[in-house]
């Protein structure tokens, strides 16, 4: 990676005005379709806890069709300064990280006739064999991967709510409606990178009493490395082989409005170099998506009707164009995401037409074209860790669908979520690929196992394994950590005040508007939260034990 940055450096600092949403460019307002049976129900009016506390979610377990309600937790201590990722602190907190992510990143391939078939850790996904033969499970007590270091890995547990550890909420409190647009983790778990409203991009560390069950010594995290583009970022991403214990790898890109494709240095958050797009005007346009290749060597962008594919080791504007439309053929809209099968050479675009195709990584022949199922453009979409199956989401879409991509076109199933908006609503699945995660508009986060889906693959509703209240706002985004039985979760939407009554006295309107205004305030939960959903450890079981029983008397 070449250390001089391209044209159209750094972005400026983060303004005060939030600017348009990325979903909504040059795309129309989509009108919500009918929710299906069993949609959740309005937002809860309560207000949310206050500015110094977080919600604790109860130990109860919660069925398909019940939501828990948050409670208070315990004070938090003062956040203090992080440190940065190349201190002596981090780097022996990444020894840590590095053994387990080598431990976890290897592939197994086996050759079953004459196709490959290819899966992580073991684990076979939807179902155990492509030809109908029998292999053995590799999976935990509770259905999760194992690691090669048994008994050092603790998996997902499901079976009971997560539990909150920190979180950030002060940091998005010092402008109005500086709500987060999601979060995802640093591929080698040892930090997390969000994106928020003001246009600022930021790291926070993986706090190390998490690994000590320390958890009621937890301060407030803090970021470490803010990087502040200079107008609405329309998408982020981390480069896929980032170790933090090279630092040469430490990057992240990401698209603003107007200006080019940055590479940020997660050490100290610099523009490291910049990928210039220009359309046929020879003008410079922004990239409505990003999304690095697997090995990391290539850069792809979304635009109209147009994915351009930059390479990572040569900064500038020269790029190759891969149109989605020819002869008037294949795929219109905006590109606005993108996802590589861990298997084939192949990726997947999605578009605001609202539909996804399947494309070859070698040349961008197109190869296949899903139907147009989603009621709105689709914002985010995923491949299973065997290659098999493709998940796509959409905005103001109630549904996430599963895609055999054995035999394009078949929805194997679908899971319902509540999304009411043309905000991107994010979803992960877990490594093993049996856990599907999601929230939704009303601040509910669904857990779905995706291996109790019938195997005759007949099309049918899949219903969540678990559902919890995570936020009094809208949860838009999910992150599963690579190896950790951790979530990261971000909250916060744009909220629109309703107009006053227009008849009446100014007094009246005055008292009218003053009681929207302060109704629409209590809504907004901005925060970027840590879960623990695994299992407990005998010290944070009898914390627990304790604090059920003090709530009860």
């Amino acid at each position: 990676m070449s250390d001089s940055a391209g044209g159209g450096g750094g972005g400026g600092g983060a303004g005060a005005g939030v600017g348009q949403d990325s979903e909504a460019d040059n795309e129309p307002p989509q009108q919500p379709p009918p929710l299906l049976p069993g949609d959740a129900g309005e937002t809860s009016e309560e207000g949310p806890p206050s500015s110094a506390k977080r919600p604790r979610m109860s130990e109860e377990n919660v069925g398909p069709e019940q939501v828990v309600e948050p409670v208070q937790r315990h004070e938090e201590i003062p956040a203090e300064a992080g440190v940065l990722q190349g201190s002596p602190a981090q780097t022996a907190q990444g020894d840590l990280l590095q053994g387990e992510v080598e431990s976890q990143n290897g592939k197994d391939v086996t050759v079953v006739g004459d196709e490959e078939e290819c899966h992580q850790n073991g684990d076979e996904g939807h179902h155990a064999s492509l030809e109908g033969e029998t292999k053995p499970e590799a999976h935990n007590g509770d259905g999760s991967a194992d690691s090669p270091s048994d008994g050092q890995h603790l998996g997902l547990d499901f079976t009971q709510n997560p539990q909150v550890l920190t979180g950030s909420w002060t940091e998005y409190s010092n402008l109005p409606e500086n709500y987060l647009k999601g979060c995802k983790w640093a591929p080698d778990g040892s930090c997390i990178l969000t994106n928020s409203a003001d246009n600022v991009l930021r790291v926070y560390n993986l706090p190390p009493e998490i690994y000590s069950y320390s958890w009621d010594l937890l301060p407030e995290m803090s970021p470490v490395l803010r990087m502040a583009e200079g107008d609405t970022i329309y998408d982020y991403c981390w480069y896929p082989k980032m170790n933090s214990l090279e630092p040469d790898t430490c990057f992240l890109a990401s698209s603003s409005r107007d200006n080019p494709v940055h590479v940020w240095d997660a050490f100290y958050g610099e523009v490291r170099a910049s990928f210039r797009p220009y359309n046929h005007l020879d003008e410079l346009t922004a990239a409505h998506s990003l999304c690095f290749c697997p090995d990391g060597t290539q850069l792809y962008c979304g635009f109209d009707k147009m994915v351009r594919v930059f390479y990572t080791e040569r900064p500038g504007r020269d790029c190759e164009e891969r149109p989605t439309i020819v002869k008037k053929q294949g795929q219109s809209g905006i590109i606005s995401c993108f996802g590589f099968s861990p298997c084939q050479s192949v990726y997947a675009c999605g578009s605001y037409s609202r539909c996804a195709g399947l494309y070859s990584c070698q040349d961008g022949t197109l190869l296949a074209l899903l139907p147009t199922r989603h009621h709105g453009g689709l914002t985010h979409l995923l491949f299973s860790p065997d290659g098999n199956y493709l998940y796509t989401g959409g905005r103001k879409d109630p549904e996430i669908l599963c895609w055999d991509l054995r035999e394009p076109g078949k929805v194997v199933f679908s899971l319902k979520r509540n999304v009411a908006t043309n905000q991107r609503i994010y979803f992960d699945l877990d490594q093993s690929g049996r856990y599907l995660l999601s929230g939704d508009t009303e601040g509910v986060v669904s857990v779905w196992d995706t291996q109790t889906a019938p195997p005759d693959g007949n099309e049918e509703l899949l219903q969540p394994q678990l559902r919890f209240q995570a936020y009094w706002d809208c949860t838009n985004g999910i992150s599963i950590h690579p190896f950790m039985p951790l979530l990261a979760t971000s909250s916060g939407q744009r909220q629109f005040l309703w107009p006053g009554d227009s008849e009446g006295d100014s007094a009246s309107d005055t008292e009218g508007s003053g009681a929207v205004l302060s109704q629409q305030n209590t809504r907004q939960d901005n925060a970027l939260t840590l879960w623990w959903a695994g299992p407990l450890s005998p010290a944070a079981e009898g914390s627990r034990d304790q604090s059920t029983t003090a709530a009860e008397a």
